[in-house]
């Protein structure tokens, strides 16, 4: 029996459809999946032969089950329990407010696309922008540091491309985790920066339930020694020295430490400068307002960053373009956890809140102590340092390398890890030089140099990134735990 079978086009053009997502479901996307899974477990297996601090069972975890983990977490279900009964709210709609705060500060690790995209992307910009060196790096410590510890680089903060440059020169050692203030939370760098790993902050939240839920998936992560890099400072410096550190990660960290564990933790400083940061002027016209700002618009932040674009654009054109002078990262000598614990006889877990708050900010003192120390000292710091000694006294370029070359023996005294490009002092003073007078920040007039007036608020932004290594500012006092 033949018989025709008649149907509405609508009705035809919807079974093609239900079809072709069969089809897309059942043969097409697990193929796609077993492809890249496929590659993905061989690059962890290199990976892993490659790395010296390896990628942790943790970040291969599926990101639905750690916000599952984090969200029925003992200590979550107490706070929000506690947070329903203070509001007078339904426990279903807490539970909705944690599982949204959940989902967003949750990473989701993506191995392929951070080692295979992001440190091709972040080497091309890097090194199309600066010229990238690794400085001093105390390489027998950090050999030396146990495997399966949970470590974690403790930075300054000069510019937004420090997560682009340390990630870059880190990458041989391991796969860093951030966390990642507001900023980063727009489309469609939100959901590229959380597939590489790092983690959302609200840096001035208020609200005790999210605080919770941040500070819970920060201790599971150091539980399960993902290596993780912070800034203790929160926010980028804005006259260029270091800024009065904020403890909150590093609390979080330290709460679930267990110094007689199988998990060393590990801090490891480090310090980032550069001869040009991108940020600079805005930075410090930040600094000069007495009262807080709102933050600028998206579409404002956008032509500026849009305006910076065309005109380098257009000095690339004209073959007037120049890249923005050295970037440096330097990597000192890694603090242990487990023994600091036992030298002060300390039990971070155990103390009561206010001596371990005080016994946080002592650390915390300690360690930024240790990341000013290997703040690298580049051409551009030293030659705005020595302009500024003499603002308004006009110097040759002889007298100038004498200072300079004065300045780094003083500096070297004092510990400070000088870089001097091509081993050539005369040769990092020229470039510093000719980055301060690129930007037109200096003047030249019958062979003499001279600090711009206009310009000396920029200089000495320059020049307070390494002041506090210069050895008369060396004997600063820190925190105490009692």
């Amino acid at each position: 029996m033949a018989a025709n079978v008649t149907l509405p086009v609508w009705a035809f053009l919807l079974l093609v459809l239900l079809a072709a997502a069969a089809v897309l479901e059942w043969f097409l996307l697990p193929s796609v999946r077993w492809f890249f899974r496929q590659r993905t477990d061989r690059l962890l297996d290199e990976l892993g032969r490659r790395l010296r601090l390896e990628i942790q069972p943790f970040q291969r975890t599926r990101r639905a089950v750690l916000v599952d983990r984090l969200i029925f977490d003992p200590k979550v279900q107490e706070a929000a329990e506690a947070h329903a009964r203070e509001r007078g709210l339904p426990r279903e709609l807490v539970m909705a407010t944690v599982r949204r705060y959940a989902r967003e500060i949750v990473p989701a690790f993506n191995a392929y696309l951070y080692f295979r995209f992001g440190y091709w992307a972040g080497r091309r910009i890097a090194q199309m922008l600066y010229r990238v060196r690794m400085g001093y790096s105390d390489e027998e410590g950090l050999a030396a540091i146990p495997r399966g510890s949970t470590v974690v680089f403790v930075m300054n903060h000069r510019s937004n491309m420090d997560y682009v440059i340390v990630g870059y020169l880190a990458a041989d050692r391991a796969a860093l985790s951030y966390a990642v203030g507001e900023w980063a939370r727009i489309w469609p760098l939100r959901a590229l920066i959380r597939s590489m790993g790092a983690y959302f902050v609200r840096r001035h939240s208020r609200d005790a339930l999210y605080r919770r839920v941040l500070e819970r998936y920060v201790c599971m992560a150091t539980e399960g020694g993902v290596t993780q890099a912070v800034y203790p400072e929160g926010g980028l410096s804005r006259n260029g020295g270091l800024r009065e550190p904020k403890f909150g990660l590093l609390d979080y960290m330290l709460r679930g430490f267990d110094p007689e564990g199988e998990r060393d933790l590990v801090f490891v400083p480090v310090g980032v400068n550069y001869d040009r940061t991108l940020e600079d002027r805005t930075l410090l016209l930040d600094a000069e307002r007495e009262t807080p700002r709102p933050a600028p618009a998206r579409g404002t932040a956008i032509r500026t960053v849009f305006r910076f674009v065309v005109h380098n654009l257009a000095l690339m054109a004209r073959n007037r373009w120049h890249r923005f002078g050295y970037a440096c990262v330097n990597f000192g000598p890694p603090i242990s956890m487990r023994d600091y614990c036992r030298e002060k006889g300390l039990d971070f877990r155990r103390l009561p809140r206010d001596r371990r708050r005080a016994c946080v900010e002592a650390l915390g003192t300690d360690l930024m102590a240790a990341v000013g120390r290997v703040v690298p000292v580049l051409p551009v710091a030293l030659v705005a340092t020595v302009l500024l000694e003499n603002a308004r006294k006009p110097v040759s370029e002889l007298g100038l390398k004498a200072r300079v070359h004065a300045l780094i023996v003083r500096l070297e005294a004092g510990g400070a890890h000088v870089y001097v490009p091509r081993s050539d002092r005369d040769y990092a003073v020229a470039v510093g030089l000719r980055m301060l007078a690129l930007r037109r920040l200096v003047e030249k007039t019958d062979g003499l140099y001279v600090a711009r007036e206009a310009e000396l608020p920029l200089l000495r932004y320059y020049a307070n990134s390494i002041a506090h290594l210069l050895p008369a500012d060396a004997a600063a006092t820190g925190a105490r735990c009692e």
